[in-house]
């Protein structure tokens, strides 16, 4: 995840790209993000399903291997059309990959340790997106082009070490197959029919709308309305994800199983409202910016280690991908919605009506997960 992250560059700079190099309009940039989103809708099902048929290791590896060679062809297409089915194509085989993961990371941990389990790949995940979000803001700022090339390499580079350490025939950990040998009744038990995992989706796809500003409209917003060059976008932007590396292991390990996981995710996601309404009522450029990721990162570090683990306690080994593939969907969901509607509201009313419309959002999925968690501890 480490190898992989650090390349992690052509998301977060594509509507730069797309606005700055390619001259599309924001509207048409938050279009590419959201066919990104639907792509990844179906690569979340797509990889649930196979993670259950045939194992979290071989989807790891042919997403990894696949999508990196996609980012290359991505990165030579320039007009709208090619750009939007190659974006399609790419999400699908990428987001294939998160219920994969996720499956494997209950795997290799320990029920009562799987939060932190979850922190710790979030924390790969993070010191990647920080060095890939500096490295980012460098290259973009004199070559868009070399960002496709630097991601495609390093998601190849991470599916040859994934051959390497965890293939079945290497490390014991990894199942060889799926284990046929459990009753039919285990197996034939649905994620869609358990209704307060479904109330849980539908509030993460409201919260991730929110989220997915953050690599969206606010990269056009630092630059567009604060001024804020694509050197120091990248820099807060590799802020956040070294944070993150930085406490979220250690205030997860003070908090797991001091509460329940609803109770984290709630505050978390009113700390991620109050970022977004900071635009519109504390002053500066900069020093925004950072106020506001800071603010948001604080949020996430309560938020997203819990909702893993709060997905994935409700489970079995039968059906973890299905559980696992529905909350991609859930945040693939929020991807297409969130971009596409966020840059609509952005270009046609304004980034401040923008913010509340987003804040607003945010405090009322907080209300949501505090329902969730109260009727839950209810029926105990």
């Amino acid at each position: 995840m480490l190898i992989n992250r650090s390349g992690t560059m052509v998301v977060p700079f594509m509507t730069l790209y797309l606005t700055e190099k390619l001259n599309f309009r924001i509207g048409k940039a938050g279009i590419v993000m959201a066919v990104f989103g639907a792509g990844a809708v179906c690569g979340g099902l797509l990889g649930g399903k196979l993670t259950d048929k045939i194992g979290f290791y071989p989807v790891q590896l042919c997403a990894l291997i696949i999508g990196g060679i996609m980012f290359m062809i991505l990165g030579q297409m320039t007009s709208f059309t090619t750009i939007c089915i190659c974006a399609f194509i790419l999400s699908i085989i990428n987001d294939s990959f998160r219920p994969a993961n996720a499956a494997a990371v209950a795997q290799y941990s320990k029920e009562e340790s799987r939060t932190r389990a979850y922190s710790l790949n979030r924390l790969a995940v993070n010191l990647g997106w920080a060095v890939g979000g500096a490295l980012g803001g460098f290259v973009a700022s004199r070559n868009y082009q070399l960002l496709f090339w630097i991601d495609g390499v390093t998601n190849i580079g991470a599916a040859l070490l994934l051959m390497a350490v965890l293939a079945p025939t290497k490390n014991k950990a990894t199942p060889k197959g799926i284990n046929k040998q459990i009753s039919p009744d285990v197996i034939m038990h649905s994620a869609y029919r358990d209704k307060p995992y479904m109330v849980f989706i539908v509030l993460t796809m409201l919260q991730g709308y929110c989220f997915f500003q953050q690599f969206s409209t606010i990269p056009v917003y630092y630059r567009s309305e604060l001024h804020l060059s694509e050197q120091f976008i990248g820099m807060i932007m590799a802020l956040n994800g070294l944070l993150i590396t930085l406490f979220e292991m250690v205030v997860v390990a003070q908090l797991e199983g001091k509460r329940r996981n609803l109770y984290f995710i709630v505050y978390g996601t009113i700390l991620m409202g109050l970022s977004f309404i900071s635009f519109n009522i504390l002053p500066g450029a900069a020093s925004l910016a950072l106020m506001s990721m800071l603010i948001i990162t604080m949020g996430e570090i309560l938020a997203m280690p819990f909702m893993n683990s709060f997905g994935i306690s409700r489970s079995n080994e039968t059906n973890r991908g299905q559980y696992a593939g529905l909350y991609t969907v859930a945040w693939s969901t929020a991807q297409v919605l969130g971009p596409g509607t966020g840059s609509q509201v952005a270009q046609y009313l304004g980034f401040r009506a923008l913010w509340w419309f987003i804040g607003g959002l945010s405090i009322l999925a907080a209300i949501g997960f505090k329902w969730l968690n109260i009727r839950l501890h209810k029926h105990l």
